[in-house]
């Protein structure tokens, strides 16, 4: 009778356990919506938002999936294939109902979504004020993956996917099969649905250690679902070219070197992830935390990845503390939820518990009069680094036609206008054979017969340069005349 009254007076303080977590998690979400609302043009200022909106219109308005380039002269026919087509459309959805402003409150819902996952999956091991105060941090660390691009879609997917399978790895428990829609659902977002694939992987092998071969009906289920997976990512309007399309990115791609995103870390420009990185590694070494083979294997992965690519620092930095807070609960009960939930609460976790519903109300309200805000009296867009919005309001004006060659970081805005581009950021397909090496070497020293012969070699009938553009010095050698200039755009076109 005594255990079954003790057990009825549990049930109470554990929905007040978990109120309060969700609390935690709701503010974490809500703060860092707030900071990004703050910045919302910032999410706006990467070139190749542009063409991706521009896509997505033309997938909505032709009901068609592209095979072949019809965005550029240089590469026109090429094979291409939109295989990040849903994230392309939901940006082009976003778009259409509220302009720039759509398209940077669906990234901060997707952002804000995202940080909500991640602490609650670290506040499922760890103390919650300790989980919302990492994933913060962590997500100012990322904080240059934050763009108006459908890699962001995938963010609280991948958070999702790691937890779940390293969670029943650890359980020792079969992997979960809704997990494989969700897989499904990234494939056709994004490209990075591969790395689903070595995650499942990672966390197969964390399981094998942990059973070795004393299991082999669980070991079989794991494996079944690690087949499945490129199975299901068939599942997308292109089948295995979308597959290929990655590998063929990350093993060999000669554009590859020229582009910032995909080039490997450098501490002089990453300051902050570099203190980020080094604190890890000494916390690591200082608290001899144990985290066994296939764990310890999972970080060098994540961080060899982050080191040899700066855009995929999210999978260091977001997914390695979800891998690892259990055993930080385990091996530092301080830190542990199960801590948390022994102690007396204090008078704020009361206060949450308490009025739950009134706070998630509060927080709705504060949302929806945010979102009111930014949509009536403020009007986020890109800055003419990558619109070039004065400069081609020129080119409209003076009826320029005919082909253009175009800075990179006016390709985006190029398509989006309806103007066929010389060079854009399709460059994981396209502008290969060498030419992304002669567009970056026209700029260079002794770059001048290099312009001289692609001009001629393309016909080339006007100019569109970013003002900082290292080959404007050689179209004015080459008697080519300035028809407008501003502080972020040069207009050539041939002289007289």
């Amino acid at each position: 009778m005594l255990q079954i009254q003790a057990s009825h007076e549990a049930a109470p303080l554990i929905d007040d356990n978990r109120r309060a977590r969700l609390v935690f998690c709701l503010v974490a979400a809500t703060v860092m919506a707030a900071a990004l609302l703050a910045l919302a043009a910032s999410l706006l200022q990467d070139p190749d938002s542009w063409w991706h909106i521009k896509v997505g219109q033309d997938l909505l308005a032709s009901r068609t999936f592209p095979t072949a380039d019809t965005y550029s002269y240089t590469s026109a026919g090429h094979p291409w294939i939109a295989k990040e087509w849903l994230g392309q459309v939901l940006l082009a959805l976003a778009y259409k109902t509220a302009g720039w402003n759509g398209v940077a409150l669906l990234t901060i819902a997707v952002v804000a979504l995202a940080v909500f996952l991640m602490s609650w999956h670290l506040s499922a091991w760890l103390k919650p004020t300790l989980a919302v105060g990492l994933t913060l941090v962590l997500a100012l660390l990322v904080d240059p993956v934050y763009i108006a691009r459908p890699h962001i879609f995938t963010l609280p997917i991948i958070v999702v996917w790691t937890a779940y399978l390293f969670g029943v790895a650890r359980s020792e428990l079969a992997p979960p099969l809704w997990l494989l829609p969700l897989l499904c659902l990234w494939a056709n977002l994004h490209a990075t649905f591969t790395f689903g694939f070595v995650i499942a992987a990672f966390a197969g092998l964390d399981l094998l250690m942990r059973i070795r071969l004393s299991n082999p009906r669980l070991l079989a289920s794991w494996i079944a679902f690690g087949l499945l997976c490129p199975l299901v990512s068939l599942l997308n309007p292109y089948g295995v070219k979308a597959i290929l399309a990655t590998f063929t990115v990350a093993y060999g791609n000669e554009a590859v070197p020229y582009i910032l995103e995909w080039r490997p870390f450098n501490a002089s420009e990453h300051g902050f992830q570099e203190v980020a990185l080094l604190a890890v590694l000494f916390g690591l070494l200082v608290s001899r935390l144990q985290i066994g083979w296939a764990k310890a294997l999972f970080l060098v992965f994540t961080l060899h990845v982050y080191l040899t690519h700066i855009r995929f620092m999210y999978l260091f930095f977001l997914l390695v503390p979800i891998v690892l807070a259990t055993e930080v609960a385990e091996q530092y009960p301080a830190l542990s939820l199960a801590k948390w939930m022994a102690d007396k609460r204090d008078g704020l976790e009361r206060f949450f518990a308490k009025w739950f519903y009134q706070i998630c109300g509060v927080v709705g309200v504060l949302v929806v009069g945010a979102i009111a805000v930014l949509t009536s009296a403020y009007q986020a867009e890109p800055s003419q680094k990558t619109s070039a919005r004065d400069a081609l309001t020129f080119a409209e004006s003076h009826h320029l036609s005919g082909n253009v060659l175009n800075s990179y970081n006016f390709g985006g805005s190029l398509i989006f206008h309806g103007i066929k581009t010389f060079i854009d950021g399709r460059t994981d397909q396209l502008f290969l054979n060498g030419f992304t090496k002669t567009d970056t070497e026209m700029g260079r020293s002794g770059g001048k017969p290099i312009l001289q012969e692609q001009l001629k070699k393309y016909a080339i009938d006007w100019a569109l340069l970013t003002a900082d553009d290292s080959r404007i010095p050689f179209f004015d050698e080459l008697g080519w005349k300035r028809a407008y200039s501003d502080k972020y755009a040069v207009i050539y076109v041939p002289g007289a």
